[in-house]
């Protein structure tokens, strides 16, 4: 019986830290900084401390809840704007649910090179089947632990069909798809990006929350952990949110004195 390990690196100098490996990010032992602000003032109202290693999207529910409980937001609540790492069925579907209207950005999946794209097989949710562009069918045939429901060609069907070479290289001669139970409320964001109120909410970031995290690092050294300890970190995103909503205090209550 052969037994999988995966390989853990801990840092001798922070434990807490979490080991982090991104596209276009620096590579090493790193905290993550969650933050929420107010898209009228770019207050920050919520701080939190990950190590690096822990995914945007995984906190992010429960800082939510937190948040909503806090400030009394069971009904005020509108709208959320948040960056592609956060577009998970989980984060989609509770959105949804709760009825606040959510853009997020997409995420860009390169299909396997010489085969047809998943974007072009239609699905047909009246019957449950997705259409390829020969316009056979592919049937539900389970659902996997994560959600994933399972849709299958019939390799009698693919096996004479003149586009199989540019569709599978399964030796069954059959295509797969996949679709999450929660799938409706994904695309249920991805129409709200798509139209002009959610077009200008998901351009509010770079204004807010991507100016408020810039600001933080070039005029507050957030850039660098001056203590060592998710607890002592924490502190000092703390302090760093409580300078920068003084200073945006000050500014909006000068303005209506002025």
């Amino acid at each position: 019986m052969v037994t999988e390990t995966k390989e853990t690196k801990i840092s001798t100098t922070d434990s807490e830290s979490g080991y982090m490996v991104r596209d276009g990010k620096p590579e090493g032992f790193f905290y993550l900084d969650h933050r929420t602000v107010d898209h009228k003032y770019n207050i920050v109202t919520d701080v939190h401390i990950t190590p690096g290693n822990v995914h945007d999207s995984t906190p992010y529910l429960e800082r939510l809840e937190l948040q909503v409980k806090k400030f009394g937001f069971e009904q005020s609540l509108e709208a959320v704007a948040l960056d592609a790492g956060y577009y998970t069925a989980a984060i989609c579907k509770r959105l949804h649910k709760q009825k606040i209207y959510a853009v997020i950005g997409g995420r860009s999946f390169t299909p396997v090179k010489g085969l047809i794209a998943k974007w072009r097989f239609k699905y047909d949710a009246d019957r449950n089947v997705y259409i390829c562009p020969q316009n056979h069918e592919l049937v539900y045939s389970t659902t996997d632990r994560e959600g994933y429901r399972q849709y299958k060609s019939d390799p009698k069907v693919c096996a004479e069909c003149p586009m199989l070479q540019e569709c599978t290289r399964a030796k069954n001669k059959q295509r797969v798809l996949t679709r999450h139970v929660w799938q409706d409320s994904k695309e249920w964001v991805k129409e709200n990006g798509r139209s002009r109120s959610g077009k200008y909410l998901y351009r509010l970031r770079y204004q807010t929350i991507e100016r408020s995290f810039a600001d933080a690092k070039e005029l507050h050294g957030l850039r660098y952990c001056r203590f060592r300890g998710k607890k002592k970190v924490l502190e000092q995103a703390l302090m760093t949110a409580i300078c920068q909503n003084v200073k945006k205090i000050a500014n909006h209550l000068s303005k209506q004195v002025g």
